[in-house]
């Protein structure tokens, strides 16, 4: 809070408008600013990979969180909605920060990182998802994320399989789910941001 205040004083903007009008605190994130609508609207309209993929349109992270929810919840069948919101938002930040590739990450270093965790404890406080997440579901969703990497990887970046099984690992699937993500294509973002308010819609019930 002290941050935003001296931010405050000296003029400087920490905190983004969103359509919706929320006035969203971007050092000390707050979940009453925080609309299931910003997100779907700023997800469906930040690309995956840096928008190196195939295709008319650029695979958004919107799409990307349905397809990690969709993972998870097949590999994980006895989970609680409340988890499976949890895949569905695990990239959820991004609608403010947007999707830096990991290896900038990296090179941005700890800060990058702290805001991310401090701003998806927000969201997930805004939709009602336990804080902590316990250990063995954020390690299910990643392992979901990571197949779901593999896929957009091979299917639409241009990674040789081989090269994506080192980054990614291989991925273990029902062959109904391997085909489907075989056939990835990327979504115009209006279509990804309604799907993503759908599937949110049926989770928050």
């Amino acid at each position: 809070m002290a941050k935003s205040v001296a931010n405050a004083q000296t003029g400087a903007r920490a905190w983004q408008r969103m359509l919706s009008g929320r006035r969203l605190d971007l050092l000390d994130p707050s979940p009453l600013d925080i609309e299931i609508a910003d997100i779907a609207h700023g997800l469906a309209r930040v690309a995956r990979w840096n928008g190196q993929t195939q295709g008319a349109h650029a695979l958004s992270v919107a799409q990307h969180s349905l397809i990690v929810e969709d993972i998870a919840r097949e590999l994980n069948p006895g989970w609680p909605t409340m988890w499976r919101r949890a895949a569905l938002l695990h990239d959820a930040p991004e609608y403010v920060i947007g999707d830096l590739i990991s290896p900038f990450k990296v090179a941005v270093g700890i800060d990058y990182k702290s805001f991310e965790i401090r701003l998806l404890r927000a969201i997930h406080r805004r939709f009602d998802i336990a804080d902590p997440v316990p250990g063995v579901v954020v390690s299910a969703i990643k392992t979901a994320d990571h197949i779901a990497a593999y896929f957009e990887a091979t299917v639409l970046a241009g990674f040789s399989t081989d090269e994506a099984a080192r980054f990614f690992g291989k991925p273990k699937l029902p062959p109904p789910v391997s085909n489907r993500l075989a056939a990835l294509v990327p979504m115009p973002a209006e279509r990804a941001n309604a799907e993503f308010l759908q599937r949110f819609a049926c989770l928050s019930t």
